[in-house]
């Protein structure tokens, strides 16, 4: 069994979808499990149908529009006949979109977000699939919301794994080629969840993991995992092989590449996993796996923007000791604050954080009660594994360095 994903880059317009069909009879697919992303930019568009919901109705329906517009021309590129059945279930998932929000009565943001916010990936991969079995591909369609059962913290739900188990155990049919949905999952009401931003790669380990494939592939519009996001950082280099440690590092400080959760269940099991281009699927890529040192070893570059640096001093000057730091936690948890630097002193005890849940002000409302506060917003963290003197001062440059920790193997600079 092998499971392969498809982020939206790869299936970004009509063309798009084709050469998925071409990897797919490059490389094979028998034994497979295909998980696909929304198309494109499609998720982003679906933030701007919501952002208009809560905030300019006017603007609602031209933005939902533009969603439609969009798939339409998709559709019209890859179905010659206008009738053929594709165009009535894409318009019938726009028509449970629209209901949706003209019936919804629930204010909270994240729960409207995860009913909605779906429909990119429940559009792509019926398009998908349709269109396989239209050249003569023969598949199976799941809505991966019947197999993969969560919890309700929505926008970021955690993984019932023995019902998800159960379920992909007695439902998944291995002896067609399979596609489903990332990122979404369903709780204990059948209401939709998500697994988070970039949530494909982790459906695709959490199938993996259920199924006990052999490995996971992510193809990507790069050639495989590299050294820095080009996007940020000139000559960028191609790792060949690491470690799932590394990537669990790499993750875990930011790297775009691979998602935070994906390798978990991946090294519990010892499943290999591939990142490779989909615009070349021949080359090797990068392969990670069991007792693989970094090759080549050579620093690597993260870099995430627009985090919030606050920083915390004692009021009285007494040390902030074990239940400041006590109180301190609590209320970035409270308020769900992503903790990415933590440094502290005698008197003082700073925190780089993502603002992901728009919480700020309420945190710092609270914490200007018993502390201190000076808060900078929209600094820039940058952390460098297998660092060098050269590599430090290269991020360095041109900029005001505001707070900066080094370990043996990792050295963070928060910067402004």
């Amino acid at each position: 069994m092998q499971v392969f994903k498809f982020g939206g880059a790869s299936v970004k317009d009509a063309n798009g979808v084709k050469n998925l069909v071409a990897v797919l009879q490059k490389v094979g697919y028998k034994n497979t499990l295909v998980v696909v992303s929304a198309m494109g930019k499609t998720t982003n568009a679906i933030e701007l149908v919501l952002k208009n919901y809560f905030n300019n109705k006017a603007e609602l329906q031209s933005a939902l529009q533009e969603v439609k517009k969009f798939h339409n021309e998709i559709l019209l590129d890859l179905f010659e006949n206008e009738n053929h059945p594709i165009f009535k279930k894409i318009s019938t998932f726009f028509e449970e979109f629209d209901t949706f929000l003209k019936t919804n009565k629930s204010p909270d943001y994240n729960f409207v977000y995860d009913q909605t916010i779906g429909y990119g990936e429940l559009i792509s991969t019926t398009i998908i699939s349709e269109y396989l079995n239209y050249i003569g591909i023969k598949n199976n369609w799941i809505d991966v919301r019947n197999q993969i059962k969560t919890d309700n913290y929505y926008r970021h739900a955690n993984v019932n794994w023995e019902e998800t188990q159960s379920l992909i155990s007695s439902q998944f049919n291995k002896s067609i080629l399979n596609i489903t949905q990332g990122f979404l999952g369903s709780d204990t009401n059948n209401f939709t969840t998500t697994l988070g931003r970039e949530g494909s790669d982790y459906t695709a380990a959490i199938y993996a993991y259920c199924l006990n494939a052999e490995s996971v592939t992510i193809w990507k519009d790069v050639p495989g995992v590299l050294n820095a996001d080009p996007r940020y950082f000139e000559n960028a280099q191609l790792l060949n092989k690491i470690s799932y440690r590394e990537a669990i590092e790499l993750a875990f400080y930011g790297a775009s590449v691979i998602h935070p959760k994906t390798l978990q269940p991946l090294q519990r099991k010892e499943i290999q996993l591939y990142v490779k281009s989909f615009l070349n699927p021949e080359q090797a890529g990068t392969m990670v796996g069991k007792n693989t040192t970094l090759e080549p070893l050579i620093p690597c570059f993260i870099v995430k923007k627009n985090q919030v640096l606050i920083s915390l001093s004692s009021l009285d000057f007494s040390y902030i000791v074990e239940d400041n730091i006590s109180s301190i936690f609590k209320l970035l948890h409270q308020y769900k604050m992503k903790v990415d630097v933590i440094q502290n002193s005698a008197i003082s005890f700073s925190v780089c954080v993502d603002n992901l849940y728009n919480n700020l002000e309420k945190l710092l409302h609270q914490l200007k009660s018993k502390f201190k506060v000076t808060c900078t917003k929209n600094v820039s963290l940058y952390t460098i594994r297998h660092y060098n003197e050269h590599a430090i001062k290269q991020i360095e440059t041109g900029k005001v360095v505001l707070l900066k920790q080094l370990t043996q193997e990792t050295v963070q600079i928060v910067t402004k």
